[in-house]
């Protein structure tokens, strides 16, 4: 038989290297997946480089790439050659292969493994350590940067006498190159003990002399450094206590030295310090006494030190010197603690004022003419009547607005008016067909600012607009209304090309446009296109005939994304609110510097401290969720992104803050001064949110001056829930121009309230100046409430309302059908020494999907009104309605007035307003709103015509003599209250 085998007569299976072709093809392709991952790298790269040009922020981008680079090029360096020259020592001071013993000959295979590649095994793990350490670094450029730009605070803290400079730039850059060098130390031990044991210098089982001499002193240098390092750290944690957060039972966090850091963990860092040092001269010595005794007794002694003096004594210290007398020992440094957090806020000039919180007037007409003085009261909530702009002024489905608007000021016949605006922003989901061609050439903006009065609505409760219309058109005069960036704008797009976009609709059709802003990063260039095909993932950008000459690729388009590209160093307020200024719309938004190393200032959790029911309700986070700690903030910087360009402008704010002056060394000409602002955009800047809610935060603690009063915990505060839900969130600030007891005139204010801890009764009132431009802007004033009273807290006033009993009646029949029922902001001004609350109640009726405002409650001195509106409310609550009003009945609407005349005209009137008033409270009760309006018109329109013709026959009887008597129950306009034009347009309100 053959030999099927393979042997010396049968065929052979031949396993060759590949063929040529194949190694070509091999090496082809490895080629292109390294040109494909560098051309992708290349493309973050160059795109990045592209829109930082585009925005005329190139140096941030620079700065940022070239100190990135450094910090990796030099710590990785740093620590590659840490590591490989201790390999290469190690490896250099091998004993002889004579005089190594059997446990080390058995490593010999080992040994001649790693032999022909000890170069490239070296070159890989220096490499490898390098490349992590130098990333690491990398991520410090803002800590680099801060230490190389700090300027002074011109404060020192009150323990070390140092400037705050010293703890807020550079402690931490001393305490990265303390990280660093432990980290550099740790691995260079651990690569020469392994080199050593290798090689023969280190022993484990072998009888004699554990390590070579050369071992030993190798070593004991490395040891002596890591301990060396020990001894800076104890040094720096001395000043560490300065800026130590711990939990401090009577006042929760707490920042800063207390008496046992004072009088026991400082002085055991310092002797720590001393024997570290001791320690360390004892291994350094070991080149010469070449024995481990003495460093290993010092070291165990370190180590024991640092249990009995760092941690045992000042335990024994806090028990039996703190505990049994703790205010008399902390009052000093919490005293310290008080007045460090007071400055890092900005509320150490707070103004906390006794107030009453009961009327001290008995003349109600005073009281209601005060009433209408004390502020502007904001009946339209922006955070409810979204739906409503949404459904009055959407026009198409393709636009949309915020689900919560923003308050502003406008001014109108030289008059300040608080107004709610919002834009009509692009909505991707209202497009008719979504395809990569609609998504991102034809639908590209929005169109227009809708505005309207923020103190009033109209008969049928819906909000007055004062900007309105696609165009809109109003009080705002000529503006540019195309909005490229906003804050629903999260899609790039791609304009300016053969592509027209959608510019808006109306009864003639659609009208076309093509972008003329120099905006974006132009796409003509190929090398430009295939680095957005690749960043974006979208390849069609490559090949795309959509795309030609002048075609430009927008993105980064929400305003708080442009300004924390452009300035990464800030911290974003949540709140970006637009304004039209100088015929553009301009987003306005806050930014913060902080930092955290503020001495004795105490410390808190910026995303946890402004949350509260409106950041829930909307999913988010205020401060764009941050939760990082910070002890100091200032809000230094406005910055402004134009709507339909796109650029940003970063304004100085803070003339004084340092931190703000330190990034403008780090990163100089992007920071405009505070001259340049314009008057028309300084009329719409304010005092942020996320800022007053910090503060708000740490004031429930830090309004009190007094160590013992801030230790008993008796005069703590907090803010109070939303009594308008049931989440258990807090209540939002509420912007409002409004007059302070202290003030003469009407001021654009930022407000809030507190209630003890744990009650609900009101505590204090909290306002804030928020009308930039004027002396008294950030003036910050709390009024305290006396401790002993029980005035009403917003949780309370709430529950008031809702427990009257023909309060909650009513609104049982506006919730008649399927009608709900909204509660909008609860309003406090203080007036005349108490509390006035308002309170805006909207109703979602019958197939009405939007809120419209139906009533008003108001609260003043103990007395509640449930009225049609804000004037009949205050109206009765001040008992000043006279002959001007009808009471209301249950339901709230105004009874028709009985016939009081012969005269057919009027009788026929009358007979007309019984009818449509019958039909109203018919469509009430079914929830049919749309009738219920038409019902309250035809009233109107009846009461009218009564009036008209007693008016007429009231002329005609006046003709004929001054001394003829009226017929019996005649009636006149004077005398029938329900024929008053107030009292129509109560009845039309409904």
């Amino acid at each position: 038989m053959p030999d099927r085998g393979g042997g010396p007569s049968g065929p052979r299976i031949r396993v060759g290297r590949p063929s040529r072709r194949v190694r070509t093809l091999l090496m082809t392709l490895g080629v292109l997946a390294v040109l494909a991952m560098a051309f992708v790298m290349f493309a973050g790269f160059w795109t990045d480089w592209l829109w930082y040009r585009s925005v005329k922020y190139s140096s941030v981008f620079t700065t940022t790439l070239w100190t990135k680079i450094g910090l990796f090029f030099v710590f990785g360096l740093l620590m590659a050659t840490a590591v490989g020259v201790n390999i290469w020592l190690a490896h250099r001071l091998r004993p002889p292969l004579s005089a190594m013993s059997m446990e080390q000959q058995s490593l010999d295979r080992y040994r001649m493994g790693v032999a022909p590649y000890k170069k490239w095994i070296l070159l890989g793990i220096t490499s490898l350590v390098g490349l992590i350490a130098g990333a690491s670094a990398a991520g410090q450029w803002r800590t680099w940067l801060m230490w190389v730009n700090g300027v002074p605070f011109n404060q020192k803290d009150p323990q070390f006498h140092l400037d705050v400079s010293f703890y807020a730039f550079d402690l931490p850059w001393y305490r990265f190159l303390l990280g660093f060098g432990f980290a550099a130390a740790i691995l260079s031990v651990i690569a020469a003990a392994l080199t050593h044991y290798l090689y023969g210098g280190l022993r484990i089982t072998s009888p004699g002399a554990r390590a070579t001499a050369a071992a030993t002193g190798h070593l004991s240098v490395l040891l002596g450094i890591f301990v060396t390092l020990k001894a800076v750290a104890y040094w720096l944690d001395r000043y560490g206590l300065a800026v130590k957060s711990s939990d401090f039972k009577a006042t929760g966090n707490w920042t800063g030295l207390r008496y046992v850091d004072a009088n026991a963990y400082l002085p055991a860092k310092t002797i720590l310090f001393c024997i570290a040092v001791i320690c360390a001269l004892l291994f350094f010595a070991t080149l010469w006494r070449r024995t481990w005794q003495l460093p290993v007794i010092g070291f165990g002694l370190m180590v024991l030190s640092a249990i009995l003096i760092g941690g045992l004594y000042p335990a024994i210290v806090q028990k039996f010197q703190v505990q049994p007398n703790e205010q008399a020992k902390e009052a000093p440094y919490v005293t310290k603690n008080l007045k460090a957090t007071r400055e890092a806020y900005g509320i150490d000039a707070t103004q906390v004022t006794d107030y009453e919180g009961k009327s001290n007037t008995e003349d109600q007409s005073k009281l209601r003419k005060d009433a209408g003085d004390a502020a502007s009261i904001r009946l339209l909530d922006p955070n409810i009547v979204s739906p409503t702009f949404q459904q009055l002024q959407q026009i198409r489905n393709y636009y949309a607005f915020p689900s919560n608007l923003d308050v502003d000021r406008y001014s109108k016949d030289g008059e300040d008016q608080d107004t709610v605006i919002g834009l009509r922003e692009l909505n991707l989901q209202g497009i008719p067909k979504n395809n990569w061609i609609n998504d991102h050439f034809r639908y590209t903006h929005g169109y227009g600012v809708v505005a309207a009065k923020g103190t009033e609505g109209d008969s049928q409760g819906r909000p007055v607009f004062t900007e309105s219309d696609l165009p809109s058109k109003g009080d705002l005069g000529e503006y540019q209304q195309r909005i490229y960036y906003g804050e629903k704008t999260s899609q790039y797009s791609i304009v300016g090309g053969p592509q027209k976009e959608i510019d808006y609709s109306d009864d003639s059709g659609e009208k076309t446009t093509s972008y003329k802003g120099d905006s974006g990063v132009n796409l003509s260039n190929p090398v430009n296109r295939a680095a957005y095909a690749v960043a974006f993932s979208q390849p069609q950008i490559l090949y795309s005939g959509a795309i030609g000459e002048g075609s430009r690729i927008l993105y980064n388009r929400t305003p708080k994304e442009r300004v924390e590209a452009v300035a990464p160093w800030l911290t974003i307020d949540g709140d970006a609110y637009p304004a039209v200024v100088d015929g553009k719309i301009e987003w306005i938004v806050d930014a913060y510097t902080t930092t955290n190393g503020y001495p004795y200032a105490s410390r808190t959790t910026l995303g946890d401290t402004t949350a509260d029911s409106l950041t829930a309700a909307n999913n988010q986070r205020a401060v764009v969720a941050q939760q990082n700690q910070v002890n100091y903030i200032r809000n230094s910087v406005k910055a402004t992104v134009d709507a339909y360009t796109g650029k940003v402008t970063l304004y100085e704010w803070d003339t004084k803050d340092p931190v703000l002056k330190t990034w403008k060394k780090a990163f100089p000409g992007t920071v405009k001064p505070k001259g340049d602002i314009p008057q028309a955009l300084m009329d719409h800047l304010r005092y942020p949110q996320d800022l007053f809610k910090v503060q708000r935060e740490l004031l429930t603690r830090y309004h009190v001056k007094d160590a013992s009063t801030f230790l008993s915990g008796s005069e703590v505060w907090q803010v109070p829930d939303d009594p308008t839900n049931r989440a258990g969130d807090a209540v939002p600030p509420y912007y409002l121009s409004m007059k302070m007891p202290s003030e003469t005139a009407q001021a654009f204010s930022l407000t809030t309230t507190f209630t003890p801890n744990g009650r609900d009764n009101l505590s204090a009132f909290m306002s804030v100046n928020a009308e930039a431009g004027t002396k008294d802007y950030g003036k910050i004033q709390i009024l305290k409430l006396p401790s002993s009273g029980t005035v009403n807290g917003p949780k309370q006033v709430q529950s008031q309302f809702n427990s009257e009993q023909d309060i909650a009646e009513t609104i049982r029949l506006l919730r008649g059908g399927d009608s709900e029922v909204e509660y909008g902001n609860l309003l406090t001004v203080p007036l005349n020494g108490g509390l006035l609350y308002v309170e805006p109640v909207y109703v979602r009726g019958g197939g009405l999907k939007y809120p419209l405002l139906r009533k008003v409650l108001v609260t003043y001195g103990g007395a509640t009104a449930f009225e049609n509106t804000l004037d009949e409310a205050l109206n009765k609550i001040f008992d000043t309605e006279g002959s001007t009003t009808e009471p209301p009945d249950e339901d709230g609407t105004t009874e028709p007035p009985p016939p009081t005349s012969d005269d057919p005209t009027v009788q026929q009137a009358l007979n007309d307003a019984q009818k449509a008033f019958d039909q109203g409270q018919e469509a009430l009760k079914k929830g049919d709103w749309e009738a219920y309006g038409k019902a309250q018109k035809d009233l109107e329109d009846a009461l009218q015509r009564a009036e008209d013709a007693q008016a007429k026959a009231g002329n005609s009887a006046g003709a004929g003599g001054s001394g003829d008597k009226k017929p019996e129950g005649s009636g006149t306009p004077s005398t029938s209250p329900s024929s008053s034009p107030s009292s129509r347009e109560s009845a039309a309100s409904g």
